[in-house]
């Protein structure tokens, strides 16, 4: 019989943890009579979707005695999640994953969620010795309409394809960031590019390089300004690549997630999350955001 648990008794989770609950839950499920793997992928999908739910069997995978926490909104370990559930109103957790990908030791995800209120989420975490010991997020408030193309952060694709290109697509993205993002080399913009062709899921910003240049005016007339100073991961599975970036927009220290799809050897698409990275007084761990 599976057992639920509501999100104000979350922290009962954390109890069966460390009762020895993640060193004895077993990662594999039974397939007629054979122990069949539960792959990182799944294991992922699954512990987001038991902040919804209340499942205690899926936070089995997280090393109890090991759990790095870099959402700086969050205290460090296990504790400080059970003490993030406990915070949650009642009934209010909502968590849709809509991709999910694996790139070695790391699996990171594209969510929607509402989590304190409607968020579109990038979550990476760090699997070692068949649980996740490192978490990372960005996090961005979800738009109340559809960007001037009608896109969501979310819709587009979402299986990975191409999967024994994915160390050429990851150099491709990242030279794109590097040259584009980082150093400003306009001059190179259209080779990343198969024409106007680029579909955009920034919910400010519409499809083709037409769209991401009126955008760029736009921020430039009202004097906003947004720079990439580094680099800080760049995953892939197949098509797509996440690079996790440092920088300032609007003059406040930044985190981009930036998600490409790469197709016939160009930039294809686009899906980001912002945030803004909190004065370190006001930080709940001592990890960092990156």
């Amino acid at each position: 019989m599976k057992t639920s648990f509501r999100i104000p008794r979350r922290l009962a989770i954390l109890a069966l943890l460390c009762a020895g609950l993640a060193g004895c839950a077993s990662t594999n499920t039974s397939q007629k009579g054979r122990n069949v793997p539960i792959q990182p992928k799944q294991q992922v999908t699954a512990l987001l979707k038991a902040i919804e739910t209340g499942e205690a069997a899926p936070v089995a995978v997280v090393n109890p005695e090991k759990y790095i926490q870099h959402n700086l909104a969050v205290a460090d370990g296990l504790a400080g999640f059970g003490a993030a559930l406990q915070a949650l109103p009642k009934g209010s957790a909502r968590v849709n994953t809509v991709r999910v990908f694996r790139d070695g030791d790391y699996v990171f995800s594209h969510t929607d969620y509402n989590f304190f209120g409607p968020k579109i989420g990038f979550d990476i975490f760090r699997f070692e010795d068949g649980k996740i010991v490192e978490h990372w997020d960005n996090l961005q408030q979800t738009p109340a309409t559809a960007n001037p193309s009608g896109r969501t952060m979310i819709d587009g694709p979402a299986v990975a394809a191409d999967l024994d290109q994915t160390e050429p697509n990851k150099k491709l993205v990242a030279a794109f960031v590097d040259d584009i993002l980082v150093n400003g080399r306009l001059d190179r913009l259209g080779g990343y590019f198969d024409g106007d062709n680029y579909v955009q899921h920034n919910p400010q910003i519409a499809d083709g390089l037409s769209g991401l240049g009126d955008a760029l005016q736009a921020l430039a007339k009202a004097g906003i300004t947004m720079k990439y100073s580094k680099v800080h991961k760049v995953l892939g599975e197949g098509n797509f690549v996440l690079v996790v970036s440092e920088g300032e927009f609007a003059g406040k220290s930044t985190s981009f997630y930036d998600l490409f799809r790469v197709q016939g050897g160009k930039v294809a698409e686009h899906w980001d999350t912002i945030e803004t990275i909190p004065p370190r007084a006001e930080w709940k761990n001592s990890n960092g955001k990156f």
